[in-house]
């Protein structure tokens, strides 16, 4: 391999500054090693109080308590599956109950999948949709309702750059994602004038083991290799960026899309 052609070293992450400290946040999908379970870690890591939902029980509980144990203090898992409405308002209501109150969401909750048009089929076509998009946007009124109400907020979405470029198979995760930026758009301008910001990421690929169970070995290291560092994102670097967006030093932005990717066209 020449060395035009080895990876960039993976850079240590930095450390805590207080950016979210004395705020308390809440994060979808955030059992397991992904963007959810390091979007917590970074929050933590920057002062906050942390309440993080999943559908999947015990992959949340231990997630919750393993972050627990490394920051001796209580975080809040709450399960909760975004296409169920009568789950989201309990998730909201149990976070301000155990809170006191959110400041931040984390809408993270998506689901991917691999299918050329020509044979998906309705069902993958709406489960896709429903978790990704309208799980996004169930869970941004509930959350807009208490926030509207107090007048200050921050909403960060985790679209991805399959909502801007094609991938084959990808028609229904990229038609969400493309919906997921739009919703962040259209949303913030609703409610700006109240105080609430509302941003999202746009990552091109984050490696995680999840990630690497669904999607073949050799896609990842050709989207891997595709980028300028020559490797995906740790979960981390995306966090990085939604803390950014969660914290007072992005004050003066709402209906971004902020692209954290290092593959440029």
């Amino acid at each position: 391999m020449s060395e035009s052609r080895v990876p960039a070293p993976v850079p240590t992450p930095p450390a805590g500054h207080g950016l979210l400290a004395g705020k308390s946040v809440l994060i979808t999908a955030a059992a397991g090693t992904g963007i959810g379970s390091a979007t917590a870690r970074r929050c933590l890591e920057e002062g906050a109080r942390v309440a993080i939902s999943d559908r999947h029980e015990r992959r949340l509980a231990e997630t919750a308590e393993l972050l627990g144990k490394e920051f001796d203090t209580d975080v809040v898992a709450i399960p909760c599956d975004v296409t169920d409405q009568a789950q989201v308002t309990a998730l909201v209501e149990g976070a301000i109950e155990r809170l006191g109150a959110v400041d931040v969401l984390v809408n993270n909750a998506g689901l991917g999948g691999t299918a050329s048009i020509l044979e998906m089929t309705d069902e993958q076509w709406a489960s896709v949709l429903d978790v990704t998009l309208t799980g996004t946007f169930r869970m941004t009124r509930e959350v807009l309702r208490h926030m509207v109400g107090r007048g200050s907020g921050a909403i960060v979405n985790n679209a991805s750059v399959i909502g801007w470029r094609a991938q084959q198979g990808q028609a229904h995760y990229a038609a969400a994602k493309a919906g997921v930026m739009a919703l962040t758009r259209c949303t913030a301008m609703d409610v700006a004038r109240q105080g609430v910001r509302v941003n999202a990421v746009s990552p091109s690929i984050a490696m995680h083991p999840f990630l690497a169970k669904v999607t073949s070995d050799e896609l990842l290291d050709r989207l891997s290799d595709s980028e300028a560092f020559g490797r995906a994102a740790e979960p981390w670097e995306v966090a990085n960026v939604i803390v950014f967006l969660a914290s007072d030093y992005s004050t003066y932005m709402t209906g971004e899309v902020v692209s954290v990717s290092s593959q440029h066209p």
